[in-house]
């Protein structure tokens, strides 16, 4: 039997004392009106906006799905269900993408979920299969809903709306205001909730341009870094081809650099995130894919190797900086003889490279370690840190973030302590089981 957690208790466990306003008025709407539509900005905390009052519609008394999330990547899959499990709610949670084994996820979906979350095109293959029961569904969450349009998931979320005979309530949530909703999502008079501010230039985000020699900016964006006191930063292109060039030629030459985008393989894309979210990598080189829905750190520093060609992107990206009062500086480069587009100001105060070359940044103070069991495996947190600790000597400050996986984890350890670490567990074994555990590629 599930025993319903109180809102104090729920606020602790996400590390959290209050809720600020939009939050707030999200909860009041959401438990209160039909449907519901939230636009606010990517790092204004969406997630448990919607998922605090979404849980006091769930009936502990049904066995089977009762919410159901959408998302345009398996990305935000993930972070929703993270924030899910760390509320410890006594619900069970499904998280359903490409790429994802569909095999496990059919398994887990016989002990169906309470809440479902997954992409569209893996939800319409799981409704083609069979693999869940859609009558007890009450509630669809689209999150990110104006980018799973753009990504072109109309036909897929229209099949799944289509299905959905008992909803009772819909939410939309968005970073972006200028929303067209298509009849299909079958909005009933919703309450739109908006908290985008009017100036999205706000007076803790400095804009600076810095002018390129040569239309091949990567001398310019390597000199940039050196002068950026080893500050991560995420650093945005348009293709996909030059977030990989520009992320191999900046490994080249000494400043370590992962790229991530939507041509890369799951796996890939997932480790390039760990890196850098455990500080294993600073600069991330990056399309549009992580200008919102990541669970990635505050940065300093955002830098644009490439303009967007249209102004939200240009907003969405510049919003992983300069979040909740801290301040944040985004870089434009240019050649000076490229045209401005529209909604970039002429007038951009200028930031000037040294005219001699700055040292490069220091490297990462974490190395990523894998280690091939997860929660499948019965592994968790608690049991790394105890086996690096008691085993490999590590004392509490060597060890950085550690993320568990279904069936591999990936920890961050002291630079100059993984050497040591791996020597002194290579024949050991945690909970009585030996496993592979190396310097993450």
């Amino acid at each position: 039997m599930i025993t319903p957690q109180q809102p104090d208790q729920l606020l602790a466990n996400l590390g959290i004392t209050a809720l600020n306003p939009m939050q707030l008025a999200a909860q009041q709407a959401i438990q209160t009106t039909t449907d519901t539509i939230l636009i606010a900005p990517t790092g204004s905390g969406k997630t448990v906006a919607f998922l605090l009052p979404m849980l006091q519609l769930l009936n502990p008394g049904h066995k089977g799905v009762q919410c159901l999330i959408l998302v345009p990547s398996r990305e935000l899959a993930l972070q929703i269900e993270q924030v899910w499990k760390t509320m410890a709610t006594g619900y069970k949670v499904n998280v359903c993408y490409g790429g994802h084994s569909i095999d496990t996820e059919i398994r887990n979906l016989s002990n169906p979920p309470a809440v479902m979350i997954g992409t569209p095109g893996r939800i319409s293959d799981h409704i083609d299969r069979q693999s869940f029961a859609r009558d007890g569904i009450h509630t669809l969450i689209l999150d990110e809903f104006d980018k799973s349009l753009t990504l072109g998931f109309q036909e897929e979320m229209a099949f799944i709306i289509d299905g959905l005979q008992d909803l009772r309530q819909r939410v939309l949530v968005s970073a972006t205001a200028s929303l067209t909703i298509p009849d299909f999502v079958g909005l009933q008079s919703p309450k739109i909730l908006t908290f985008i501010p009017d100036d999205t230039q706000t007076g803790n985000l400095t804009t600076e341009v810095v002018y390129a020699t040569r239309k091949d900016k990567i001398d310019t964006l390597f000199d940039l870094l050196c002068t950026l006191d080893s500050e991560p930063a995420l650093i945005f292109c348009n293709l996909r081809e030059t977030a990989d060039r520009c992320s191999a030629l900046l490994t080249e030459r000494g400043i370590y650099a992962r790229a991530y985008h939507g041509g890369m393989e799951q796996e890939d894309r997932e480790r390039a995130l760990i890196q850098f979210r455990n500080g294993s990598v600073r600069y991330l080189v990056t399309t549009d894919l992580a200008a919102r829905g990541l669970d990635i750190p505050e940065m300093k520093y955002v830098i644009h190797y490439h303009l967007p060609p249209h102004e939200p992107e240009f907003v969405h990206r510049n919003g992983r900086t300069a979040r909740m009062q801290a301040s944040g500086t985004v870089y434009v480069i240019v050649h000076r003889d490229e045209i401005y587009p529209s909604y970039l100001p002429t007038a951009l105060p200028e930031f000037r490279l040294p005219s001699t070359q700055q040292p490069l940044p220091n490297p990462p103070d974490f190395q990523t370690l894998y280690i091939s069991g997860g929660k499948k495996n019965k592994v968790n947190k608690v049991d790394i840190v105890g086996f690096f600790r008691q085993k490999g000597g590590l004392d509490k400050g060597d060890l950085g973030r550690i993320d568990v996986q279904d069936f591999m984890s990936f920890a961050a350890v002291r630079t100059e302590k993984v050497a040591g670490l791996l020597a002194s567990i290579s024949q050991q074994k945690m909970k009585g089981k030996k496993y592979k555990i190396e310097v993450a590629r």
